[in-house]
This record gives C-alpha cells, structure tokens and sequence, in this order.
C-alpha cells in the first residue's frame, strides 16, 4: 500500500465551512457552536478567496457529528453539494461542452480546491471510473469526506447532464452502522473496496452538458491556472507527468527519462520539480500501476500475462508479486471477487429536479 501523507500544508476553500454552517442549521445548531471552537467567525467564512488548514476542517466535520448528534453526516453534506461551491473549477466544468471533457476538467484542476484527494478518471471498454485517490489520513472524519464526495458527485452528473446517470459506488472504508437508515441513497454501493470509486457506463461521457459554453470554459480554466500558480502548487504538471507515464496506443510505461525528453526538462530537473510538489516518479509510477491494474481486472476481461505487458512488467510473475504487495490478493482471486458487470446502456432519463429533495426527506 501507498502510505498516506499529513494534513499539514494542505488546505480548502474557507466556503466549505459556510457550507457546514448552513446546514447544521437545520439541527439548529447556532454558527458560533462550530465556528468558535476553531477561532472562526462567521464573517470569515464568507470570504469566497479565504483558505482553511485541512485540520481545521478535519475538526469541523468532527465537531459538527457531534453537535448535531448524527452520524451519517456525509449523506447530508453530499446531498447539497452543487458544482458552485467549488469556484472556478465549477464554473468551468459547467460550461464544458461533455461530461468527459467536465471531467477533464476536474480532474486537472482538483487541485486547485483541495489537496487530501486526487481525481482520475479510468476508461476501459464500456466501463468508465472517477477513481478518488487519498493523499492524506483524514482520521475520524474519513467516512463523512467520501460518502459527501462521491454521492454529490453523483448528484453534480445528474445536474451537468439533465439526465439520470446510471452508476455504482465503490467506497474505501467499512460499511458504517449507521448506513441502513441512508440505504436508500447509495443501494448500489460496495464498502471495504481497494478504491473509491464512480463506476458507470463510458456511453455517458459523451452526454452534451445542459449549460456549455466553450467562451465561459475557457475563461473558467484559465483561472483555475492562475489560482493553481497563486497557490504554489503545480497540479496541472504532475497530472501531465502521469499523464505521460502511459505510451500512446496502450503501449505500456514510460521511464523516467522518457517522460523528461518528452516534457523538454532533464530526468535530474524532472525529478527536483516532481520532489518540490511531494511526490516523486517512482511513486508516481506504482500509483498508476495499481490504478490501472485494478480497473483491468475489474472491468474487462484482458488476460493477466497482456496485463502484466501493459504495466510495463517482464512476465506475468513479477506482476502478481507486486499486485500481492498492492493488495494482499493474487490478481486471479482479485478478479474474481471485484467483477463489475458491463450491462448493456441504459436509454438516457431525463433528470427528475425533484428526485434530490424526494431523497433528502426519505431520511
């Protein structure tokens, strides 16, 4: 397994806590019960420019469960998440002309919102992925980040796209106790997986969005550049680096020198950049390895020895030795046990604008 990094130097945009605030709301909860216990005001929340330490949004979603008493927090904070709390970013992926183009977006640009998680989009066949990859150990508070994370992603494609996406979620952590009062929202959902993940039909990447807008998306991207560079973190050149880890045409890896040559920079220079924003090539590298190799596995049928060459392994052996270290699992068994199935795509449904606030009541 990859070892998850601290919290510190990672931070979100002050807005989520505005967000926190409002919701609580409906328990009652007065602003100064959550925000006073890290030193915020509610004037400070507000500031659409302002950034949190990540530990103190840690603790915010901590004491929050608390004050409010219920546990299945996430739910509720997934349920509310629309595109435009998350700026720039949300703009832009607005007024991209596809899903898969919002989603290149996204995955680009992640990090210009937040650092603790990493978004990569895997396509296999029919099969595609929005996979979440954790960069930090966010604690007790891990459950409530990724059921908000990915069930409002699910409902941001239903507003993207008017239409319903048919889609399964594959969560990183243990089903909660808590989980059957919210069965209702997440039914397809599998827990204990090795990644968290939106699994659903590739189809559906090339719905058109409801409001593109090719003038506003490119205004929208290039502030996300900007707000990348004012926050001193090169995002966009380590997704290219990873981006570029993979030959054209499905030809395996590339190595270190490969992908310098290939960026105009030196291995030593490629390196020194890679070090300066936490990561490195080799870590890099095993990342999208075991990415790939899982989604392989999971969603076509490619023979293990074809997987093996396209990770850039000598023979299938070596593969199944470091998917063991990945996992603790032979490839074989993990297949076995991880299948999606593939069924045939859905007739698109039109988007019901009541369907979220049937669902929030349900609770």
């Amino acid at each position: 397994m990859i070892p998850l990094g601290s919290a510190e130097g990672h931070s979100v945009p002050t807005p989520y806590a505005a967000q926190l605030v409002r919701l609580l709301a409906r328990w009652n909860v007065p602003p100064h019960a959550l925000l006073g216990a890290v030193g915020l005001t509610e004037e400070a929340v507000r500031d659409p420019a302002g950034r949190l330490p990540l530990s103190t949004w840690v603790t915010l979603l901590e004491r929050a469960r608390t004050l409010t008493g219920e546990p299945g927090l996430g739910f509720y904070l997934g349920l509310q998440k629309r595109l435009s709390g998350y700026g720039y970013l949300g703009f832009a992926a607005m007024s991209a002309s596809s899903l898969r183009e919002a989603l290149d977006l996204v995955t680009r640009f992640s990090s210009a919102v937040v650092t603790s998680v990493s978004l990569r989009l895997r396509v296999e066949g029919r099969v595609a992925a929005l996979v979440v990859e954790e960069n930090v150990d966010l604690g007790s508070a891990r459950d409530i980040a990724l059921i908000s994370l990915l069930l409002g992603t699910r409902q941001i494609g239903r507003t993207l796209t008017g239409n319903d996406i048919h889609s399964s979620l594959e969560l990183a952590i243990p089903q909660p106790a808590y989980f059957r009062r919210f069965k209702h929202l997440m039914p397809d959902v599998r827990f204990d997986q090795p990644v968290s993940q939106v699994v659903f039909d590739a189809a559906f990447l090339d719905l058109p969005l409801v409001q593109a807008d090719p003038t506003a998306r490119q205004l929208m991207s290039d502030q996300c550049e900007r707000l990348l560079d004012a926050l001193g973190h090169q995002g966009d050149f380590v997704e290219r680096v990873r981006r570029a880890i993979w030959r054209d045409g499905g030809g395996g890896v590339s190595s270190l020198e490969q992908v310098a040559d290939g960026m105009a920079v030196s291995a030593r220079t490629l390196k020194r950049m890679l070090a300066a924003q936490g990561t490195s090539f080799s870590t890099l590298l095993d990342r999208e390895r075991r990415e790939k190799a899982m989604f392989l596995l999971e969603a076509s049928r490619v023979p293990l020895e074809q997987i093996a060459e396209r990770l850039g392994y000598s023979t299938s052996s070596n593969f199944g030795r470091a998917f063991h270290q990945w996992t603790g699992m032979a490839p074989g068994a993990y297949r076995r046990s991880r299948r999606i199935s593939e069924p045939p795509p859905p007739p698109p449904k039109r988007f019901d604008d009541n369907a979220s606030s049937r669902d929030w009541h349900r609770n």
